[in-house]
């Protein structure tokens, strides 16, 4: 049947997302939260379809988790400034894209998610060098082996998946699984503090 890539695509995505250790998930909602409990700011770094996750993950923290009368979400997507990507591509290397925009911008308990199907990104393995650098936290997402990108991080969530195509849709599920988490947290928040107000 012609639809059989279809329906096995669909199959083994759900397989990998079912896979994924809830704990890691946990994880890393909490060191989200943490970040924007210490006022900090998320960066976030891909390639390709990665790229895309990483925009629309920082849209989706900064627009769709906003709360009355408590502070917006800190998120900010490297991916989005094509004019000194290709500035620092074209006068220094590919690979220092992502890093070179940190640097003046990233601060101590600041938080980076690198996001790579391969975790072998050279460009994404020196922002988060870079971060680091800076003081800030790491995380990654990443495929079933992590790559070189796993030991570089303070938290890890690998998918395992057997395609690239399955390893991003579950990275995009993850970004709206933790949109969710963030936004009820908040949500919590801003009633609490207009129960206390008396509104």
């Amino acid at each position: 049947m012609p639809d059989n890539e279809i329906q096995q695509h669909v199959a083994e995505l759900r397989e990998a997302l079912s896979a994924l250790a809830p704990q890691d998930m946990s994880d890393a909602g909490r060191q989200l939260l943490d970040c924007y409990d210490r006022e900090a700011t998320l960066y976030l770094v891909g390639n390709g379809g990665s790229a895309a996750t990483a925009s629309h993950f920082a849209c989706d923290l900064s627009k769709g988790t906003r709360q009355p009368g408590v502070p917006r979400f800190r998120a900010v997507a490297l991916t989005d400034n094509v004019p000194l990507m290709t500035a620092w591509g074209n006068d220094a290397s590919f690979d220092r894209i992502f890093a070179e925009q940190l640097i003046p911008l990233v601060r101590p308990h600041d938080l980076l998610l690198a996001i790579s199907a391969s975790g072998n990104s050279p460009n994404v393995l020196q922002a988060v060098r870079s971060a680091r650098d800076g003081g800030a936290s790491t995380m990654a997402w990443t495929g079933p082996t992590g790559g070189s990108l796993a030991d570089l991080v303070d938290t890890v969530i690998r998918v395992p998946a057997g395609t690239i195509e399955q390893v991003e849709d579950a990275h995009m599920v993850l970004a709206h699984a933790l949109t969710v988490f963030i936004r009820a947290r908040l949500r919590a928040r801003s009633r609490e503090g207009a129960r206390a107000s008396g509104h």
